[in-house]
C-alpha cells in the first residue's frame, strides 16, 4: 500500500510519435489516489520545444487533481524529443516534489552533443538537465529529483511499484499514451 505521505500521485509520459514527426506531441498523466487510477489529464507539447514545464504547472494546477497531488512523477526528464522539463521550476510553481524516473542510464555525452549541436535552444536545455543533478539508482530505476530527499524518494517509488520497475502512475501513463496515439499500446510499460 502507499505510504500515506505520497498516496496522491500523478505521473506523466508522452506518446510515442514518428521520427520525422514536427509539431505537437500528446502527454499524459495518470493520477493515483493510493494504488488506485483515479484520473487521467492530457495536453500536448511541442516536437523538441520549449513548453513543457508550462504545460505540466498549467495541466497540473488547472486539474480538480492538484489540491490532493502529493508528488509528481515524469517518465524522463524530456517530452517529445528535447522538449526538456524544469523540474526546479515545476516544483517550484507548484509546490509539489517532482521526480524523473528512467529504467536506464541515459547516455548524457551523447544527449549533450545533440542539445549543442542540432537543438535550437539546446545550451538552455543542457543547463536544465546539468541542474536537475545527477541520475541515482533506487532498486530497478534511476531518478533525479526536486523537493524531496533521497529516502523520501525511495519510498515514493516502492510504494507505487506493484507490477513493473516503473510505479504505477508512470506505467499506466505510457500504456494510455500509447493507445491513444496508436490505437494499441505496442511496448512493454
Amino acid at each position: 500500500m502507499a505510504s500515506s505521505k505520497f498516496s496522491h500521485v500523478i505521473g506523466f509520459d508522452d506518446a510515442p510519435f514518428e521520427r520525422h514527426h514536427r509539431g505537437d506531441v500528446m502527454i499524459i498523466g495518470a493520477y493515483y489516489a493510493g494504488n488506485r487510477l483515479d484520473g487521467i489529464l492530457s495536453g500536448k507539447v511541442r516536437r523538441d520545444g520549449a513548453n513543457s514545464t508550462s504545460t505540466l504547472t498549467r495541466l497540473i494546477a488547472g486539474s480538480r487533481f492538484y489540491p490532493q497531488i502529493q508528488a509528481i512523477l515524469l517518465q524522463g526528464i524530456a517530452f517529445a524529443g528535447f522538449n526538456v522539463i524544469d523540474i526546479h521550476g515545476l516544483h517550484q510553481a507548484l509546490d509539489r516534489p517532482v521526480v524523473v524516473v528512467t529504467r536506464r542510464l541515459p547516455n548524457l555525452e551523447k544527449i549533450r552533443d545533440a542539445l549543442l549541436g542540432h537543438v535550437p535552444g539546446g545550451r538552455r536545455k543542457w543547463r536544465l538537465i546539468e541542474r536537475a543533478g545527477p541520475m541515482e539508482p533506487i532498486d530497478r530505476v534511476y531518478v533525479q529529483r526536486a523537493g524531496l530527499s533521497m529516502p523520501q524518494t525511495k519510498a515514493l517509488i516502492q510504494a507505487h511499484t506493484l507490477h513493473s520497475g516503473l510505479p504505477e502512475p508512470l506505467r499506466t501513463a505510457h500504456i494510455v499514451a500509447g493507445g491513444v496515439s496508436r490505437g494499441e499500446n505496442t511496448h512493454r510499460a
